[in-house]
């Protein structure tokens, strides 16, 4: 039998179970509280996703797509400042400010989900492989690949300081200052 017609219940049910995730974590959301958040029955959702961790493969794929075109459109902007240290400026804030998905992921992987923690290593090199370019066409530096990871491993560091609350660091004025400091040896500005 077919499901209901809506149009995108797909996106309904991911943005429904997006929303849930800003208070609680997945294992403490049911498929009912998604169907209803979402405005559509069980049956609907079952008909679209079996389990929470399809739903939850969902959200990653569209949450670090999102991610991937964003940096390529940045990158690729000719109007844009887009030097080494406007482009670390950039991932980190970009990466600070989406910090909330990231910890479901990281917290699902690091419990034992292979799966998303297989999707996000395979995210993390094709980010590698596109900051090495990018850094690589700024910059003379030999060692872009080494640049682009301490970049990725930056990020990683400064969304975990957020999510502690950490009131010794201020994350904005770490990245401005990290952009001020990059620049002065930047010789592309």
């Amino acid at each position: 039998m077919a499901a209901p017609r809506k149009d995108n219940v797909k996106e309904l049910i991911l943005d429904a179970a997006e929303e849930l995730l800003l208070t609680r974590k997945l294992s403490d959301i049911s498929l009912a509280q998604i169907a209803a958040c979402a405005g559509i029955s069980k049956g609907t959702l079952y008909y679209h996703y079996k389990n929470k961790n399809d739903i939850l493969f969902d959200i990653t794929d569209r949450y670090l797509d999102e991610q991937y075109r964003d940096l390529l459109a940045w990158t690729e902007d000719a109007t844009k400042d887009t030097s080494l240290h406007r482009l670390i400026r950039y991932v980190l804030e970009r990466d600070v400010s989406t910090a909330g998905m990231r910890l479901h992921l990281f917290y699902d992987a690091m419990m034992g989900d292979e799966e998303i923690r297989q999707k996000l290593l395979a995210r993390y090199e094709e980010f590698a492989r596109i900051l090495t370019e990018k850094i690589a066409e700024r910059t003379g530096e030999p060692s872009p690949e080494y640049l682009a990871w301490l970049l990725l491993v930056l990020s990683d560091g400064l969304f975990i300081h957020q999510t502690l609350g950490n009131p010794l660091l201020d994350i904005p004025a770490f990245i401005r200052q990290s952009e001020t400091w990059l620049a002065a040896g930047d010789p592309g500005t």
